[in-house]
């Protein structure tokens, strides 16, 4: 598969995800609230916020002139959430439809690097690991 069509499918697999994300806090935003750490101010409107975020970063991501953009901030979000990940983890909070125990924490915990880098790689924004691949040869 050649780098572009593997960027475009992976802009699109991580969009639908974040568009997913987007809808899920601005429908149901209270069921979010006890992942949320404690200093997060007015968790709520956060929540209901970021999910409209969400869904403007997935289309962005999608649309050629807003592109890197949309991969540089969607890559700071997750950087940003992921401490709601350790508290939904380390204070074994219970959410609706998903699991409970480390078989799902850890992997989540240690993927969400690869979806910092996946907003990334996707957008254009780096090359890493492609540019290692064209110095070999």
């Amino acid at each position: 598969m050649s780098q572009p069509v593997l960027r475009a499918a992976m802009r699109w697999i991580i969009a639908a995800f974040f568009v997913a994300a987007g809808v899920a806090h601005i429908v149901a935003p209270e069921k979010l609230l006890p992942i949320t750490p404690d200093w997060v101010p007015f968790a709520p409107a956060v929540i209901f916020v970021t999910g409209l975020l969400e869904l403007a970063g997935a289309v962005a991501l999608v649309t050629k002139p807003l592109r890197r953009y949309a991969g540089m901030a969607l890559a700071l979000y997750a950087l940003c959430v992921w401490p709601a990940n350790f508290k939904h983890a380390y204070d074994a909070i219970d959410l609706a439809g998903l699991p409970s125990s480390w078989w799902y924490h850890a992997p989540r915990l240690a993927f969400q690097p690869v979806i910092v880098w996946w907003c990334l790689f996707s957008a254009g924004v780096i090359d890493w690991p492609a540019t290692q691949n064209r110095r070999k040869r």
